[in-house]
Protein backbone atom coordinates (compact mmCIF):
# COMPACT_ATOMS: atom_id res chain seq x y z
CA UNK A 1 0.00 0.00 0.00
CA UNK A 2 1.01 3.56 -0.35
CA UNK A 3 1.37 4.72 3.16
CA UNK A 4 -0.27 5.88 5.93
CA UNK A 5 -3.84 7.99 6.48
CA UNK A 6 -3.31 11.45 7.79
CA UNK A 7 -6.15 13.47 9.21
CA UNK A 8 -6.53 17.06 7.83
CA UNK A 9 -8.83 19.56 8.26
CA UNK A 10 -10.98 20.60 5.10
CA UNK A 11 -9.80 24.16 4.90
CA UNK A 12 -5.65 22.49 4.37
CA UNK A 13 -6.74 20.63 1.31
CA UNK A 14 -9.37 22.55 -0.13
CA UNK A 15 -10.15 26.36 -0.71
CA UNK A 16 -13.82 26.78 0.59
CA UNK A 17 -15.53 29.37 -1.21
CA UNK A 18 -18.81 30.74 -0.57
CA UNK A 19 -21.50 32.34 -3.04
CA UNK A 20 -23.79 34.94 -3.98
CA UNK A 21 -27.22 36.21 -5.46
CA UNK A 22 -27.20 39.25 -7.84
CA UNK A 23 -30.50 41.69 -6.99
CA UNK A 24 -33.00 39.73 -8.81
CA UNK A 25 -34.94 43.35 -9.58
CA UNK A 26 -32.35 44.28 -11.67
CA UNK A 27 -32.78 42.59 -15.16
CA UNK A 28 -29.20 43.40 -16.46
CA UNK A 29 -27.55 40.86 -14.04
CA UNK A 30 -29.39 37.86 -15.49
CA UNK A 31 -30.23 35.68 -18.79
CA UNK A 32 -25.86 35.98 -19.43
CA UNK A 33 -23.84 33.18 -20.18
CA UNK A 34 -22.60 32.45 -16.85
CA UNK A 35 -23.97 29.12 -15.17
CA UNK A 36 -25.30 29.71 -12.00
CA UNK A 37 -26.43 27.44 -9.52
CA UNK A 38 -28.93 27.05 -6.62
CA UNK A 39 -29.51 24.25 -4.43
CA UNK A 40 -32.99 23.81 -5.87
CA UNK A 41 -30.74 22.84 -9.01
CA UNK A 42 -29.12 19.80 -7.34
CA UNK A 43 -32.70 18.71 -5.56
CA UNK A 44 -33.74 15.78 -8.41
CA UNK A 45 -29.91 15.66 -10.08
CA UNK A 46 -28.67 12.35 -9.81
CA UNK A 47 -25.36 12.65 -11.76
CA UNK A 48 -21.38 14.03 -10.26
CA UNK A 49 -20.91 16.09 -12.94
CA UNK A 50 -22.94 19.39 -13.26
CA UNK A 51 -22.58 22.20 -16.37
CA UNK A 52 -25.17 24.77 -15.40
CA UNK A 53 -28.21 25.17 -13.31
CA UNK A 54 -32.17 27.35 -14.61
CA UNK A 55 -30.32 30.34 -14.29
CA UNK A 56 -27.82 32.39 -15.92
CA UNK A 57 -26.00 35.21 -14.42
CA UNK A 58 -24.02 38.25 -16.31
CA UNK A 59 -20.97 39.21 -16.33
CA UNK A 60 -22.35 42.61 -14.44
CA UNK A 61 -24.25 40.70 -12.13
CA UNK A 62 -21.19 38.43 -11.30
CA UNK A 63 -18.95 41.92 -10.40
CA UNK A 64 -22.05 43.27 -8.38
CA UNK A 65 -22.66 40.63 -6.48
CA UNK A 66 -20.30 37.95 -4.19
CA UNK A 67 -21.41 35.28 -6.41
CA UNK A 68 -17.32 33.32 -7.31
CA UNK A 69 -16.42 32.12 -10.56
CA UNK A 70 -15.37 28.25 -9.11
CA UNK A 71 -12.84 26.32 -11.53
CA UNK A 72 -13.72 23.14 -13.37
CA UNK A 73 -13.26 20.27 -10.97
CA UNK A 74 -14.63 22.11 -7.96
CA UNK A 75 -16.92 20.00 -5.44
CA UNK A 76 -20.19 21.92 -5.10
CA UNK A 77 -21.25 21.39 -1.20
CA UNK A 78 -24.83 23.04 -0.77
CA UNK A 79 -24.79 24.08 2.74
CA UNK A 80 -28.33 24.81 3.18
CA UNK A 81 -31.67 24.25 2.14
CA UNK A 82 -30.72 21.46 2.30
CA UNK A 83 -27.65 20.69 3.55
CA UNK A 84 -25.56 17.82 1.53
CA UNK A 85 -26.30 17.98 -2.07
CA UNK A 86 -23.05 17.55 -4.24
CA UNK A 87 -21.79 17.87 -7.41
CA UNK A 88 -18.80 18.85 -9.12
CA UNK A 89 -18.54 21.26 -11.50
CA UNK A 90 -17.86 20.18 -15.03
CA UNK A 91 -16.87 24.00 -15.99
CA UNK A 92 -16.15 26.72 -14.47
CA UNK A 93 -19.68 27.71 -12.65
CA UNK A 94 -21.01 30.16 -9.71
CA UNK A 95 -23.38 28.97 -6.97
CA UNK A 96 -25.69 31.33 -4.73
CA UNK A 97 -25.07 31.49 -0.88
CA UNK A 98 -26.43 28.71 -0.42
CA UNK A 99 -23.24 26.70 -1.37
CA UNK A 100 -20.11 26.54 0.62
CA UNK A 101 -17.61 24.97 -2.55
CA UNK A 102 -14.23 23.44 -2.54
CA UNK A 103 -11.71 23.73 -4.43
CA UNK A 104 -8.88 21.09 -4.14
CA UNK A 105 -5.32 21.84 -3.85
CA UNK A 106 -2.87 20.21 -5.44
CA UNK A 107 -2.48 17.08 -3.13
CA UNK A 108 -5.77 16.41 -3.25
CA UNK A 109 -7.95 14.43 -5.69
CA UNK A 110 -11.09 16.23 -6.30
CA UNK A 111 -13.39 12.98 -7.18
CA UNK A 112 -12.26 11.51 -3.94
CA UNK A 113 -13.39 14.71 -1.83
CA UNK A 114 -16.44 14.46 -3.43
CA UNK A 115 -17.13 10.81 -2.31
CA UNK A 116 -15.91 11.81 1.42
CA UNK A 117 -18.00 14.26 1.80
CA UNK A 118 -21.18 12.16 0.46
CA UNK A 119 -20.10 9.51 2.80
CA UNK A 120 -20.49 12.20 5.41
CA UNK A 121 -23.31 14.15 4.63
CA UNK A 122 -25.04 12.94 7.82
CA UNK A 123 -22.18 14.24 9.52
CA UNK A 124 -21.96 17.73 7.67
CA UNK A 125 -25.71 18.01 9.13
CA UNK A 126 -24.72 17.36 12.28
CA UNK A 127 -22.13 20.20 12.61
CA UNK A 128 -25.00 22.54 11.65
CA UNK A 129 -26.48 25.15 12.83
CA UNK A 130 -29.70 27.42 13.02
CA UNK A 131 -33.27 27.85 13.81
CA UNK A 132 -35.28 28.48 10.66
CA UNK A 133 -33.17 26.35 9.19
CA UNK A 134 -29.86 24.70 9.22
CA UNK A 135 -26.36 25.86 7.93
CA UNK A 136 -22.70 24.69 7.62
CA UNK A 137 -20.93 27.72 7.90
CA UNK A 138 -17.57 27.85 6.32
CA UNK A 139 -15.21 28.53 9.36
CA UNK A 140 -16.76 25.34 10.60
CA UNK A 141 -16.59 23.21 7.00
CA UNK A 142 -12.95 24.24 7.00
CA UNK A 143 -12.34 23.04 10.72
CA UNK A 144 -13.91 19.50 10.17
CA UNK A 145 -10.88 17.06 10.07
CA UNK A 146 -11.21 13.94 7.95
CA UNK A 147 -8.56 10.95 7.28
CA UNK A 148 -6.82 11.44 4.02
CA UNK A 149 -4.54 9.01 1.65
CA UNK A 150 -1.73 9.65 0.02
CA UNK A 151 -2.76 11.00 -3.65
CA UNK A 152 -2.24 8.19 -5.80
CA UNK A 153 -4.92 6.28 -3.43
CA UNK A 154 -6.92 8.98 -3.46
CA UNK A 155 -7.00 8.47 -6.70
CA UNK A 156 -7.54 4.71 -6.86
CA UNK A 157 -10.31 4.90 -4.68
CA UNK A 158 -11.97 7.32 -6.58
CA UNK A 159 -11.68 5.51 -9.41
CA UNK A 160 -13.23 2.32 -7.94
CA UNK A 161 -16.07 4.33 -7.26
CA UNK A 162 -16.36 6.26 -10.12
CA UNK A 163 -15.83 3.19 -12.37
CA UNK A 164 -19.69 2.19 -10.59
CA UNK A 165 -21.16 5.44 -11.29
CA UNK A 166 -19.61 6.37 -14.47
CA UNK A 167 -22.69 2.71 -15.03
CA UNK A 168 -24.91 4.11 -13.37
CA UNK A 169 -25.19 7.68 -15.11
CA UNK A 170 -24.90 5.48 -18.41
CA UNK A 171 -27.84 3.63 -17.84
CA UNK A 172 -29.42 6.73 -16.44
CA UNK A 173 -28.83 8.39 -19.88
CA UNK A 174 -29.77 5.43 -21.80
CA UNK A 175 -33.29 5.19 -20.03
CA UNK A 176 -33.79 8.79 -20.98
CA UNK A 177 -32.72 7.97 -24.76
CA UNK A 178 -35.40 4.94 -24.37
CA UNK A 179 -37.79 6.79 -22.83
CA UNK A 180 -37.77 9.49 -25.54
CA UNK A 181 -38.08 7.14 -28.45
CA UNK A 182 -41.05 5.53 -26.57
CA UNK A 183 -42.47 8.67 -25.79
CA UNK A 184 -42.07 9.52 -29.56
CA UNK A 185 -43.68 6.80 -30.97
CA UNK A 186 -46.79 7.47 -28.61
CA UNK A 187 -47.11 10.88 -29.79
CA UNK A 188 -46.92 9.76 -33.53
CA UNK A 189 -49.51 7.35 -32.77
CA UNK A 190 -51.88 8.97 -30.68
CA UNK A 191 -51.55 13.13 -31.31
CA UNK A 192 -49.95 13.11 -34.78
CA UNK A 193 -52.20 10.67 -36.48
CA UNK A 194 -54.98 10.98 -34.14
CA UNK A 195 -58.45 9.99 -36.17
CA UNK A 196 -60.95 12.95 -35.46
CA UNK A 197 -63.85 9.91 -35.58
CA UNK A 198 -61.93 8.51 -32.07
CA UNK A 199 -64.22 8.00 -29.27
CA UNK A 200 -64.32 11.22 -26.58
CA UNK A 201 -64.91 10.04 -23.16
CA UNK A 202 -62.96 10.27 -19.67
CA UNK A 203 -60.05 9.06 -17.86
CA UNK A 204 -61.86 6.28 -16.30
CA UNK A 205 -63.68 5.14 -19.55
CA UNK A 206 -59.90 3.79 -20.20
CA UNK A 207 -58.38 3.45 -16.92
CA UNK A 208 -58.83 1.64 -13.46
CA UNK A 209 -57.53 4.08 -10.78
CA UNK A 210 -56.85 4.03 -7.41
CA UNK A 211 -56.41 7.12 -4.79
CA UNK A 212 -54.24 6.68 -1.80
CA UNK A 213 -55.15 6.25 1.80
CA UNK A 214 -52.72 6.46 4.78
CA UNK A 215 -52.54 3.24 6.75
CA UNK A 216 -52.95 3.73 10.81
CA UNK A 217 -49.79 4.96 11.82
CA UNK A 218 -48.87 2.37 14.19
CA UNK A 219 -48.52 0.24 11.13
CA UNK A 220 -45.47 1.67 10.05
CA UNK A 221 -41.82 0.21 10.45
CA UNK A 222 -38.59 0.01 8.85
CA UNK A 223 -37.94 -3.08 8.91
CA UNK A 224 -38.94 -4.37 5.46
CA UNK A 225 -42.01 -5.96 6.70
CA UNK A 226 -45.37 -5.93 5.41
CA UNK A 227 -45.40 -4.00 1.83
CA UNK A 228 -43.59 -1.00 0.90
CA UNK A 229 -45.29 2.11 1.36
CA UNK A 230 -45.06 4.97 -0.57
CA UNK A 231 -46.71 8.46 0.56
CA UNK A 232 -46.21 10.94 -2.30
CA UNK A 233 -43.69 12.61 -4.41
CA UNK A 234 -40.98 12.43 -1.63
CA UNK A 235 -40.48 8.62 -2.33
CA UNK A 236 -40.06 8.81 -5.72
CA UNK A 237 -37.11 7.50 -7.37
CA UNK A 238 -36.15 7.22 -10.82
CA UNK A 239 -38.93 5.13 -12.44
CA UNK A 240 -39.65 2.92 -9.61
CA UNK A 241 -39.76 4.68 -5.97
CA UNK A 242 -37.77 4.15 -3.45
CA UNK A 243 -39.01 1.43 -0.71
CA UNK A 244 -38.20 3.62 2.17
CA UNK A 245 -41.37 2.74 4.58
CA UNK A 246 -43.00 -0.55 4.98
CA UNK A 247 -46.59 -1.21 6.61
CA UNK A 248 -48.48 -4.57 7.98
CA UNK A 249 -51.81 -2.24 8.00
CA UNK A 250 -51.86 -1.84 3.51
CA UNK A 251 -55.17 0.56 2.78
CA UNK A 252 -55.03 1.10 -0.74
CA UNK A 253 -52.99 -1.27 -3.23
CA UNK A 254 -51.24 -0.59 -6.57
CA UNK A 255 -49.62 -3.01 -8.65
CA UNK A 256 -46.50 -4.24 -10.32
CA UNK A 257 -46.03 -1.98 -13.44
CA UNK A 258 -49.34 0.56 -12.62
CA UNK A 259 -48.44 4.23 -13.49
CA UNK A 260 -48.55 6.30 -9.92
CA UNK A 261 -48.64 9.82 -9.71
CA UNK A 262 -48.52 11.94 -7.45
CA UNK A 263 -51.99 14.01 -6.35
CA UNK A 264 -50.22 16.43 -3.90
CA UNK A 265 -47.31 18.72 -2.60
CA UNK A 266 -47.12 18.93 -6.01
CA UNK A 267 -48.91 17.65 -8.72
CA UNK A 268 -47.79 15.12 -11.01
CA UNK A 269 -44.58 13.67 -10.54
CA UNK A 270 -45.13 10.37 -12.31
CA UNK A 271 -43.58 6.95 -11.57
CA UNK A 272 -44.13 3.20 -11.46
CA UNK A 273 -44.53 0.93 -9.47
CA UNK A 274 -42.59 -2.10 -9.27
CA UNK A 275 -44.18 -4.59 -7.19
CA UNK A 276 -47.36 -4.73 -5.26
CA UNK A 277 -47.34 -1.80 -2.46
CA UNK A 278 -49.68 0.40 -0.56
CA UNK A 279 -50.26 3.74 -1.50
CA UNK A 280 -50.50 6.67 0.88
CA UNK A 281 -52.79 9.56 0.32
CA UNK A 282 -50.32 11.42 -1.74
CA UNK A 283 -50.64 8.92 -4.81
CA UNK A 284 -52.86 7.49 -7.23
CA UNK A 285 -52.17 4.57 -9.36
CA UNK A 286 -53.84 3.85 -12.70
CA UNK A 287 -53.92 0.64 -15.26
CA UNK A 288 -55.57 0.20 -18.07
CA UNK A 289 -59.30 -1.30 -18.13
CA UNK A 290 -59.12 -4.00 -20.68
CA UNK A 291 -55.19 -5.31 -20.56
CA UNK A 292 -53.14 -4.76 -17.82
CA UNK A 293 -50.44 -6.09 -20.16
CA UNK A 294 -50.68 -2.22 -21.56
CA UNK A 295 -48.85 -0.60 -18.91
CA UNK A 296 -46.53 1.15 -21.75
CA UNK A 297 -49.26 2.59 -23.20
CA UNK A 298 -50.73 3.87 -19.31
CA UNK A 299 -47.85 5.44 -18.78
CA UNK A 300 -47.34 7.66 -21.69
CA UNK A 301 -51.26 8.33 -22.04
CA UNK A 302 -50.60 9.93 -17.97
CA UNK A 303 -47.88 11.44 -19.21
CA UNK A 304 -49.25 12.99 -22.19
CA UNK A 305 -52.17 14.54 -19.75
CA UNK A 306 -49.16 16.14 -17.41
CA UNK A 307 -49.70 19.49 -18.57
CA UNK A 308 -53.79 19.18 -17.41
CA UNK A 309 -52.89 17.10 -14.18
CA UNK A 310 -49.97 19.51 -13.15
CA UNK A 311 -52.75 22.50 -13.54
CA UNK A 312 -53.90 21.49 -10.16
CA UNK A 313 -50.75 22.85 -8.38
CA UNK A 314 -52.37 26.42 -8.57
CA UNK A 315 -55.35 25.09 -6.92
CA UNK A 316 -55.52 25.43 -3.16
CA UNK A 317 -54.32 27.59 -0.41
CA UNK A 318 -51.29 26.04 0.85
CA UNK A 319 -50.56 23.46 -1.35
CA UNK A 320 -52.44 21.95 -4.74
CA UNK A 321 -53.82 18.49 -4.67
CA UNK A 322 -56.23 16.76 -7.35
CA UNK A 323 -58.84 14.60 -6.36
CA UNK A 324 -60.61 11.32 -7.39
CA UNK A 325 -63.57 13.63 -8.98
CA UNK A 326 -61.10 15.73 -10.93
CA UNK A 327 -59.56 12.81 -12.40
CA UNK A 328 -63.01 11.53 -13.18
CA UNK A 329 -63.99 14.28 -15.13
CA UNK A 330 -60.99 14.82 -17.12
CA UNK A 331 -61.58 14.59 -21.08
CA UNK A 332 -59.23 12.27 -23.38
CA UNK A 333 -59.74 10.89 -26.83
CA UNK A 334 -60.20 7.02 -26.52
CA UNK A 335 -58.31 5.26 -29.42
CA UNK A 336 -59.35 1.48 -30.59
CA UNK A 337 -57.69 -1.14 -28.80
CA UNK A 338 -55.99 -2.33 -32.14
CA UNK A 339 -53.89 0.81 -32.13
CA UNK A 340 -53.48 0.52 -28.65
CA UNK A 341 -51.54 -3.36 -29.05
CA UNK A 342 -49.95 -2.00 -32.16
CA UNK A 343 -48.25 0.74 -30.22
CA UNK A 344 -47.30 -1.78 -27.08
CA UNK A 345 -45.53 -3.93 -29.50
CA UNK A 346 -43.30 -1.36 -30.83
CA UNK A 347 -43.04 0.70 -27.55
CA UNK A 348 -43.24 -2.23 -24.56
CA UNK A 349 -39.70 -3.60 -25.83
CA UNK A 350 -37.97 -0.01 -25.42
CA UNK A 351 -40.37 0.34 -21.71
CA UNK A 352 -39.09 -3.23 -20.46
CA UNK A 353 -35.11 -2.14 -21.21
CA UNK A 354 -35.95 0.70 -19.00
CA UNK A 355 -37.25 -1.43 -16.26
CA UNK A 356 -34.37 -3.60 -16.47
CA UNK A 357 -31.97 -0.64 -16.17
CA UNK A 358 -33.86 0.81 -13.47
CA UNK A 359 -33.27 -2.97 -11.50
CA UNK A 360 -29.24 -2.75 -12.85
CA UNK A 361 -29.28 0.74 -11.33
CA UNK A 362 -30.47 -0.47 -8.01
CA UNK A 363 -27.92 -3.26 -7.90
CA UNK A 364 -24.83 -1.08 -8.45
CA UNK A 365 -26.26 1.98 -6.21
CA UNK A 366 -25.91 -0.99 -3.33
CA UNK A 367 -22.65 -2.26 -4.38
CA UNK A 368 -21.42 1.31 -4.47
CA UNK A 369 -23.26 2.75 -0.84
CA UNK A 370 -21.67 -0.82 0.44
CA UNK A 371 -18.06 -0.24 -0.43
CA UNK A 372 -18.24 4.05 -0.13
CA UNK A 373 -18.30 3.65 4.05
CA UNK A 374 -15.53 0.72 3.94
CA UNK A 375 -12.66 2.97 1.34
CA UNK A 376 -13.55 6.28 2.58
CA UNK A 377 -12.36 4.66 6.47
CA UNK A 378 -9.47 2.47 4.86
CA UNK A 379 -11.45 -0.91 5.99
CA UNK A 380 -10.49 -2.08 2.05
CA UNK A 381 -7.37 -0.95 1.10
CA UNK A 382 -6.70 -0.40 -3.12
CA UNK A 383 -2.99 -0.09 -4.60
CA UNK A 384 -2.66 3.60 -5.71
Amino acid sequence: MTGEWKECKLGDVAEIVGGGTPNTNESKYWNGEIAWLTPRDLSYFNGRYISKGERNISKLGLAKSSAKILPKGSVLLSSRAPVGYLAIALNEITTNQGFRSLIPNSNTDNLFLYYLLKNNVEYLKSQSTGTTFIELSGSTLKSLSFLFPSLPEQRAIASVLSSLDDKIDLLHRQNKTLEAMAETLFRQWFVEEADEDWEEGFLPDEFDFTMGQSPPGTSYNQEGVGKPMFQGNADFGFRFPEERVYTTEPTRLAYPHDTLISVRAPVGAQNMAKVECCIGRGVSAFRYKANNDFYTYTYFKLRSLMDEIKKFNDEGTVFGSISKTDFLQMGIAIPPEDIIEKFEIHAKPLNDKVIENCIQIKLLEVMRDTLLPKLMSGEVRVEG
